[in-house]
């Protein structure tokens, strides 16, 4: 089985040693997402914009490796906050709505920074497409 990894800039990735993205066989996922490019935090206090960049940073990951957002399978959205859950969900129906894929939300005590609102994993599959049933 062949393994490719992404590396998307981040200071973590090269700190704690760590890829953005791992496809493995059929399967990619993509490491916890936040707002940051960079040094650089995206929608600060804003959980919404949060989501949308962190959303989008993973799914630029996952078009690294060929995939476009219909190839998401699962998502993982971890808040900071119980009261951002509407509005990571706006974000999220946003961009998966018409995907679909497995979704869990968890409320974690913080994160490294305590400016992140939202993190977020995805799961992506290279497969073919079948039915809805």
């Amino acid at each position: 089985m062949t393994v490719r990894r992404v590396q998307s800039g981040s200071p973590w990735e090269e700190s704690v040693g760590f890829a953005r993205a791992v496809e493995a066989g059929d399967r990619v996922l993509v490491a916890g997402t936040t707002a940051f490019k960079g040094d650089v935090l995206y929608g600060e206090g804003d959980p919404y914009e949060q989501a949308k960049v962190a959303f989008t940073t993973a799914l630029e990951a996952i078009a690294e490796l060929g995939l476009a957002p219909e190839s998401v399978i699962r998502t993982r959205v971890y808040l900071a906050h119980a009261r951002d859950v509407d509005a990571v969900g706006r974000a999220h129906k946003e961009l998966f709505d018409g995907v679909r894929p497995v979704t869990t939300l968890l409320i974690v005590q913080g994160f490294i920074d305590s400016r992140v609102l939202v993190s977020v994993e995805v799961e992506a599959f290279r497969g073919t497409p079948s039915e809805e049933h």
